[in-house]
């Protein structure tokens, strides 16, 4: 098989089994990666229908049901999903946080290789200070914990920066913000190694919590995300502005937002209501 029959496979996918476009990329990579990489064989004329990309409105909570959600969660579960929504972060940019990555005199975070290996800013909600200090004295006393395992090689970082700065995985500046209830053997280098929690840890709660606190949308923790984008437009603040929080590399992906806000935007009384 080649070209002609991945080309005929992909328009199957498209127009008989109805899949969605990031099905039919995912499966069509696939097989162009096996043919490049491990056959060796050049895939250059592939001609096929694609499957057709829908225009989809983001989940969006409404500011009383985040107080709702919010209410549900303590501990580590609320602060995090409070960054979500009170910063704008993705779920992993939160997990990935370290200490020397908050600001608290500038009110600022500092996102690290986001999506697109991207660095950014962000807000720091004032009410969240206290938390978050708390929780770097709690990350500090299981550095200290650490400490006296002997086997222990600190927290993971990327491989160039442990090369170039060997002390660096055992301070404290660069300790996840939420760390893994358990050491691991890093796969990369054998080393028993701090991670960081697990993303399914607060997928799992948010997902119960939503049902606990009768929100009946389909949300997850992007969905605050969402949240933080829809209400800062809300707010009036410039929509440049927000693309830069998020971290957006077009305007037009922030966009979407503004189809989404919590008000009337064609300034039309519904005939049933006049």
């Amino acid at each position: 098989m080649g070209a002609k029959e991945i080309s005929e496979f992909s328009t199957f996918l498209a127009t008989d089994k109805k899949v969605s476009a990031s099905t039919q990329n995912q499966a069509l990579n696939a097989l162009v990666f096996m043919y490049k990489n491990v056959l060796k064989i050049s895939m250059d004329d592939l001609d096929f229908k694609h499957a057709r990309i829908g225009k989809r409105l983001p989940v969006v909570f409404s500011r009383n049901e985040v107080q709702k959600v919010l209410s549900n969660l303590s501990g580590e579960l609320n602060l995090m999903a409070s960054l979500l929504y009170g910063s704008g972060l993705r779920l992993t940019e939160c997990l990935k946080l370290r200490v020397k990555d908050i600001d608290f005199d500038l009110s600022e975070i500092i996102v690290r290789a986001g999506k697109g290996d991207n660095d950014r800013k962000s807000l720091l909600p004032q009410l969240l200070i206290p938390q978050l200090k708390r929780q770097i004295e709690k990350v500090k006393i299981r550095l200290e914990e650490n400490m006296l395992i002997k086997e222990f090689a600190g927290a993971s970082i990327p491989e160039s920066l442990e090369k170039k700065y060997p002390n660096a995985p055992k301070e404290l500046a660069w300790q996840y913000i939420f760390p893994s209830k358990k050491l691991a053997i890093d796969p990369r280098s054998g080393k028993l190694k701090q991670h960081y929690r697990h993303e399914s840890f607060l997928q799992k709660e948010v997902k119960k919590t939503v049902i606990k606190a009768e929100v009946n949308k389909n949300a997850s923790c992007h969905t605050f995300r969402h949240s933080f984008a829809t209400h800062l437009l809300e707010d009036g603040y410039d929509i440049r502005t927000v693309q830069e929080l998020l971290g957006h590399k077009a305007v037009r992906t922030t966009m979407i937002y503004t189809h989404v806000l919590n008000r009337n935007n064609f300034n039309v009384r519904s005939p049933l209501d006049i």
